[in-house]
């Protein structure tokens, strides 16, 4: 299933995705949670009664009508990691690291698939990074790698958006990673069913239509199962968390090709989907 927020006639709830048209589950089952996480968070018993409504009849709305909001709005945690792919490492200079590096991006950059990203005002030095990202589908803690994929409920397309000069002024990165809508996700969260494998997809990032980042998640150093285990050790995960897995080379950082204003960065994951979203000026920004 492709499992979407959206907003349509002025109310934002949850719908299943279906080629052209997407279900509204508000309307097709009154007593589920219309938001994602609380979705997520009724665990199987819902997620057996979404597969029983997505074969079945239901209100259904065109997805051309409808705005595609984050999947996830406002995650109680967005967490990312860096250095977590081979020619990555190699285009920034550094060392492989022994452990991963995690890091923080504040919750309140999470922005839409389609919606813009503001440079702001303080940098021009706005960079790009193609990953795939899972998100958490129950509260856990102590996962072991081998039992990681059961609390996964899905995977999605993110830009880990960073102005540079500001991920560097300190050594968790934070800073340089939350700005406003410096967190693009989408266009929706794709159950593992579905997706199969999530180690072997290919990822592409364009920036206008020059095609900047292309490889697999095969070549991830630390998987999306390792990264569950070591994250649950140290505190609990919950329904609705994001987990963005890294980037592959090709980021402007190397030769500060930066992103500016009418700039359309273009995300796509095979199996998964694409975010579209176009950089405007702070000054721009509604």
């Amino acid at each position: 299933m492709k499992l979407a927020t959206f907003t349509h006639r002025g109310r934002t709830r949850v719908g299943i995705v279906h080629d052209s048209d997407i279900l509204d589950l508000a309307q097709a089952d009154p007593s589920l949670p219309h938001e994602m996480s609380e979705l997520l968070a009724a665990g199987q018993p819902a997620l057996a009664r979404m597969r029983a409504l997505a074969s079945g009849a239901g209100t259904r709305i065109a997805l051309e009508t409808v705005r595609l909001e984050a999947p996830v709005m406002r995650p109680r945690k967005f967490l990312a990691i860096g250095l977590n792919y081979a020619d990555h490492i190699a285009e920034t200079g550094r060392g492989a690291p022994d452990f991963p590096v995690f890091f923080n991006k504040q919750t309140t950059c999470v922005t839409g698939p389609y919606d813009p990203i503001v440079r702001p005002r303080v940098s021009t030095a706005l960079d790009y990074e193609g990953e795939l990202g899972f998100v958490v589908g129950e509260r856990c803690r102590h996962v072991p790698r081998d039992q990681a994929h059961r609390v996964i409920a899905g995977y999605l397309v993110v830009d880990d958006v960073s102005v540079r000069d500001w991920q560097f002024r300190a050594p968790t990165l934070t800073l340089g990673k939350s700005f406003d809508t410096h967190g693009p996700i989408g266009p929706w969260i794709v159950t593992p069913d579905e997706v199969g494998d999530p180690h072997a997809l290919e990822l592409r990032t364009w920036v206008n239509d020059d095609l900047r980042q292309h490889s697999n998640t095969r070549n991830l150093i630390f998987d999306c199962f390792a990264m569950v285990e070591t994250l649950s050790t140290v505190f609990t995960l919950e329904p609705g968390d994001i987990i963005s897995t890294g980037t592959p080379s090709g980021v402007g950082m190397p030769t500060q090709n930066w992103l500016v204003p009418g700039n359309v960065v273009r995300i796509e994951i095979d199996g998964i989907g694409t975010i579209r979203n176009e950089v405007v000026d702070e000054s721009e920004a509604v």
